[in-house]
């Protein structure tokens, strides 16, 4: 069984103010996440899912159109989990060469990813991956995630409006620049570069 105590945040629920405020954390991690959570554990209970973990739910249930509400809450759980581990407070604020060197400069690289958050209709998340060796940003809807395209995630921008609405009302492009410019942990990213 799941527990939200598995995924937990690595920074305390105010760390990340202004930015992101305590109440945005509080409900996007301690109600969303936690839902998600026990949505799974109820969908999976007695199933040969059960013992598995999570990665391997996302990627059997991913392929079976009869379980797309495992996957749907698999897949969110650690789209999560991966969003808040990609952000820190008091961050280094030093972006990875091989990301400059992949987009040309870290201005560059900082405008497409805005971009393509920015753009993405409804919900879902923006990704910085890793594709047959290349690096790439892409959108992704709803719950979709790239380890079930065989591709590597390096960072990834929640752009679900309860991931930012409290803070920043209709304006995502806001939400994206403080994102880039102030939350990135980079260091988590360049961990991610390395494997």
């Amino acid at each position: 069984m799941f527990v939200l105590t598995e995924f937990p945040l690595p920074y305390p629920t105010y760390a990340l103010a202004p930015y992101i405020s305590q109440e945005t954390l509080e409900t996007h991690h301690g109600k969303h996440v936690a839902t998600y959570i026990n949505n799974l554990n109820n969908l999976i209970k007695e199933t040969s899912y059960e013992p598995m973990p999570l990665e391997d739910i996302i990627k059997k249930s991913a392929t079976l159109p009869d379980d797309k509400n495992i996957f749907n809450n698999a897949a969110q759980i650690y789209n999560h989990d991966f969003f808040f581990h990609g952000l820190c407070p008091d961050c280094n604020t030093q972006i990875p060469k091989e990301i400059i060197e992949s987009f040309g400069n870290e201005e560059n690289f900082k405008t497409m990813f805005k971009n393509a958050a920015t753009s993405l209709f409804g919900s879902g998340y923006t990704w910085l991956v890793r594709d047959n060796g290349a690096l790439r940003i892409i959108n992704l809807a709803n719950a979709d995630t790239p380890i079930v395209h065989n591709m590597k995630p390096i960072l990834n921008l929640d752009v679900w409006e309860h991931s930012y609405y409290l803070d920043y009302k209709n304006k995502r492009a806001d939400f994206v620049d403080n994102f880039l410019n102030h939350m990135v942990n980079w260091d988590f990213v360049a961990e991610n570069l390395k494997q």
